[in-house]
């Protein structure tokens, strides 16, 4: 499978985040000094400073707290996408992500929706987080 678009090239932090997501798990860290939740991946606990953080999965559920639709690309590879939208989502485990939301219509995206995570490989070695309406 050959990447159509962009993808960028992973390092650091955000390479654990997406191996998870390749293996079917959203995660985000916690500081094992002070139990701050954190998103998105770090080096540091953004309230203590400690470097000891564990990635933890999440249950990928969670409820839209702001979003928008774009109607312009971002790049020219996405032209065939507009419009798509982008939210921020609370997951019940008390971080923020964002994504894109999928299987909606944009004139039916709400604040406060429920959605839930699903994984969309988009090459063989990299598969993106995306959130969808859910069924509840």
């Amino acid at each position: 499978m050959a990447a159509t678009k962009p993808i960028p090239t992973l390092r650091g932090e955000e390479k654990v985040y997406f191996e998870e997501a390749k293996n079917g798990r959203l995660v985000y860290q916690l500081c094992r000094d002070c139990a701050q939740r954190i998103f998105y991946p770090r080096t540091v606990c953004t309230n203590c400073m400690s470097e000891n953080l564990e990635y933890v999965a999440s249950a990928g559920k969670g409820t839209i707290y702001s979003f928008t639709t774009l109607h312009v690309p971002g790049h020219p590879e996405f032209a065939d996408d507009v419009p798509y939208t982008v939210v921020l989502v609370d997951l019940e485990e008390g971080v923020r992500v964002l994504a894109d939301l999928v299987d909606c219509d944009p004139d039916d995206v709400k604040v406060g929706m429920s959605v839930e995570v699903l994984f969309e490989a988009v090459t063989e070695d990299f598969t993106v987080p995306r959130f969808r309406p859910s069924a509840q």
